[in-house]
């Protein structure tokens, strides 16, 4: 098992910004408006907020949802 980083992603860091210098890669490559709509119906981490004008999501909560999202890819792959 790997030693996850403890802490937050704040959501450019979920699903990058290409409008920065330099550029952040996504980790899960979505829209804003699809992301927050993955959280509404629960198929995405909650987030938390870290103050009024800061909101974050768990590292740990992320990379789960990867391998998750990693794992159907794969058995969708398969089925083909």
């Amino acid at each position: 098992m790997i030693d996850l980083p403890k802490g937050y992603f704040r959501l450019r860091q979920i699903i990058g910004d290409s409008k920065v210098n330099p550029p952040i890669p996504a980790l899960i490559p979505l829209s804003r408006s699809t992301w927050w709509n993955g959280v509404k119906e629960g198929r995405f981490p909650k987030a938390v907020k870290l103050s009024p004008r800061c909101t974050a999501w768990r590292v740990d909560e992320i990379y789960a949802l990867i391998e998750q999202l990693s794992k159907t890819s794969k058995n969708q792959q398969t089925m083909k």
